[in-house]
């Protein structure tokens, strides 16, 4: 049984006198421990939402959750918030997106730090304080044992980045959920927590759950990657398999926009035509048929299942999938 299961996830935000909006429309995916599986979409597909509803922080009014996501046999759609909060920290842990919104503007950045160690490893001052700033070194911040004593606002953007990770690993969770982690951070800092979150998976077993666009990471770091888009997954396919033989529309116009170090000088990018807003309801048929450049009428006759066109285990939501032929990046 795999570690944590995902089955049909459904987040809908609610609001009196307006139009019901869905944010995750039956999403499902499997985890299992120190296997590192990637959520992949442009801003706005639903990876975020996924990852708040999987840790219990949506709002209870005006969002409606639906499916199931058993983590270790439990369901956390439906576990109450006292459990809840006795397992984020010690077996659920999230690096969360925005640090300055995540972080407590007027707690000292040591503080937030210890009272995690306090809460689930039961270690108390001077201990706490030393591993404290063993965490915060770990994580690439200079002089840990001064920034203890500093505020949020006082350390840069990627900083308080570092600041969040060494929070969410304090205590080895047994499933991380990472939302965007590298965003704030210079490329060797980028470089040095992928190794980090890598040795946290191999050393410790733990499950990470990579929230991300940069398919770079991906590529570095992900076993099994899932694309989505309008809160659907359009593409699951193993990291290698996903990079070789991109097969929904999406997936290869994400990979077809990198820009490539061996093309030519001046060559045009190749971005996706339109943005995410130009969808059409999942109902009516393949929400990504406006921007798409295989789309038939065939796309605007009914919701598209996903099937395995290729090989096993990896599954597509199209009807006119990308045929292995076509020229996809290297």
């Amino acid at each position: 049984m795999p570690l944590l299961s995902v089955e049909e996830l459904s987040v809908t935000f609610t609001a009196r006198g307006r139009k019901d909006a869905t944010a995750v429309d039956g999403v499902s995916f499997d985890v299992d421990q120190g296997q590192v599986v990637g959520l992949v979409g442009e801003s706005g597909c639903g990876k975020s939402v996924t990852s708040l509803a999987l840790m219990g922080l949506l709002p209870r009014k005006g969002v409606r959750i639906g499916g199931r996501a058993e983590f270790d046999g439990r369901d956390l759609l439906t576990l109450g918030e006292r459990k809840l909060r006795d397992m984020r920290g010690s077996q659920l842990a999230m690096i969360f997106q925005d640090p300055l919104s995540s972080l407590n503007p007027v707690v000292p950045i040591g503080i937030q730090v210890t009272e995690i160690l306090q809460r689930h490893r039961g270690l108390k001052g001077e201990k706490a304080r030393k591993e404290a700033a063993s965490l915060l070194d770990r994580v690439g911040i200079p002089d840990p044992d001064r920034r203890l004593k500093e505020y949020p606002h006082q350390l840069s953007g990627g900083m308080r980045q570092r600041a969040l990770i060494a929070m969410a690993v304090a205590c080895a969770p047994r499933l991380l959920i990472a939302d965007e982690p590298t965003t704030a951070l210079d490329v060797t800092i980028q470089a040095q927590i992928l190794e980090l979150l890598k040795e946290l998976v191999d050393q410790e077993g733990t499950a990470l759950l990579m929230i991300t666009h940069d398919l770079g990471v991906v590529a570095g770091l992900c076993d099994e990657v899932n694309v989505l888009y309008a809160g659907r997954a359009v593409e699951s396919a193993g990291r290698r398999e996903l990079f070789a033989h991109p097969t929904h529309p999406y997936a290869h116009g994400l990979l077809g926009s990198i820009p490539r170090l061996d093309a030519p000088r001046g060559e045009p990018l190749n971005p996706i035509r339109g943005s995410i807003n130009d969808k059409i309801a999942w109902a009516d048929g393949c929400a990504f048929a406006p921007r798409c450049d295989h789309y038939t009428m065939e796309c605007l006759t009914g919701t598209p299942e996903l099937t395995e066109p290729r090989a096993a285990g990896h599954q597509v939501r199209c009807v006119n999938p990308v045929l292995p032929t076509a020229e996809v990046p290297a």
